[in-house]
């Protein structure tokens, strides 16, 4: 009798070994939500750097090219978000080691230089007006191209996809110690400290270099350079550079020095037409620095006064209403109704030139024609005005025959608990 066909084996359910569950290799495959939400706002933050890069660009090239400004308001705004964005990137670098550095470190680093540079920059326009906005366009021009070749290599040419950063672009680690001691000891250590060293040796040369040498920011304060110079006649002057707010000690000390048979020609615009809707006034800056204000603490007890300034109506209508809006946050503050008109202020072109002539120019030469005036009436004249006159001042008086005979520092600002008495150098 034939045997019965074997019967065949049930199928054994479990996958062969080595081999994972379906719902399992799924999941494998399929990123996290975390990991999705983390790429997709690395990716907004890229869009919003090249948003700002080509707004700025747009607005620098109207502003450079046509005169207009309509865009500038959009590109404040939208710069700002791009600060606040690569900000929070760069803190979360420190975080997670997710993010890949490679693609987020440069444009957070190169956000740190723009604004770094910003400050020097925008001193270097005061000593050289008018080319403040060549070094913006060529800027906005930098990031444009910066942010074109990171989107080249993220993507791998120039095509879109959503989102920028793909998911297997991230790291696979989510939390390290040495990376988070790496980024708080780099910050402490390297990034700060070079930040600082930065901005004070660039405000160091921008001040001297403006000032002709009057003023000079040092470790220990701020201070000034008295010159005295003399003619063959046996006729004096002495230039004292001014601070609107100073050491209190710096007033007395200056005050002092002046000769009883001395004319003192003093600074002070007045303002016969009211044309100023806020009173000249730096009292908030003092309170806040813990200073002092020249015209409460500057009393010179010796020596006749004589203003030699001039008055306001000689000024432009352009400057009367930038000293205004000056005026505006001396006296109210940084508030939102005084930022709104912040924003809105829109300078005409050239405006760096005609805020120097009437500033600087108008009232030197009126100085100048009042020291040839008074030169008659007193063998010793006092020049107490701000330290951004001294230079032009100093020039005048060299071509009408005298010559520095010597020179004297005083500290206008301290910031250090250091005593500096004055030092005096003959020529």
């Amino acid at each position: 009798m034939p045997s019965d066909p074997p019967i065949p084996a049930a199928p054994d359910p479990r996958p062969p070994a080595g081999v994972p569950p379906p719902l399992l290799a799924e999941s494998i495959h399929r990123p996290s939500s975390g990991r999705q939400l983390l790429a997709a706002l690395l990716s907004v933050s890229l869009i919003l750097f090249l948003v700002d890069a080509a707004i700025s660009f747009a607005d620098a090239s109207l502003t450079l090219f046509c005169h207009w400004h309509f865009l500038s308001g959009i590109a404040l705004i939208i710069g700002f978000f791009n600060i606040v964005s690569t900000g929070l990137i760069y803190l979360l670098m420190g975080i997670t080691p997710m993010v890949p550095k490679r693609w987020f470190l440069p444009p957070t680093l190169f956000c740190l230089a723009a604004l770094l540079a910003f400050f020097p920059l925008a001193l270097y326009s005061i000593y050289y007006p008018g080319r403040l906005e060549w070094i913006c366009w060529c800027i906005t021009v930098i990031q444009v191209i910066f942010g074109l070749v990171l989107l080249y290599l993220l993507l791998g040419g120039f095509k879109f996809r959503w989102p920028l950063l793909a998911v297997n672009q991230l790291n696979l680690r989510r939390f390290s110690w040495l990376n988070l001691f790496g980024f708080v000891l780099a910050n402490i250590f390297v990034l700060l400290p070079a930040a600082i060293i930065f901005l004070f040796f660039s405000a160091a040369v921008a001040v001297e270099r403006f000032s002709d040498g009057f003023v000079t920011l040092r470790p220990d304060g701020l201070t000034v350079q008295v010159r005295k110079y003399v003619r063959e006649d046996g006729k004096t002057i002495e230039l004292f550079p001014m601070a609107h707010v100073a050491d209190a000690g710096f007033y007395r000390q200056v005050s002092q020095t002046f000769p009883t048979n001395s004319l003192i020609l003093m600074e002070g615009v007045s303002d016969t037409g009211n044309l100023l809707t806020n009173k000249i006034n730096y009292k908030r800056m003092a309170q806040s620095l813990g200073l002092a204000e020249q015209h409460e603490a500057f009393t010179p007890g010796r020596g006749k006064m004589v203003r030699a300034d001039v008055d306001l109506g000689v000024c432009s209508k352009e400057t009367i209403g930038f000293l205004n809006l000056v005026m505006l946050v001396h006296a109210r503050g940084l508030n939102p109704a005084v930022l709104e008109q912040l924003t809105r202020y829109s300078p005409p072109p050239n405006f760096e030139e005609q805020l120097f002539a009437d500033l600087l120019g108008k009232r030197n030469q009126h100085l100048l024609e009042e020291i040839q005036a008074r030169l008659p009436e007193s063998d010793n004249l006092m020049i107490p005005w701000g330290a951004a006159h001294m230079p032009g001042i100093a020039r005048g008086i060299l071509k009408n025959g005298f010559h520095l005979d010597q020179t004297q520092e005083y500290m206008v600002i301290r910031f250090r608990g250091v005593d500096n008495p004055g030092k005096e150098n003959r020529h």
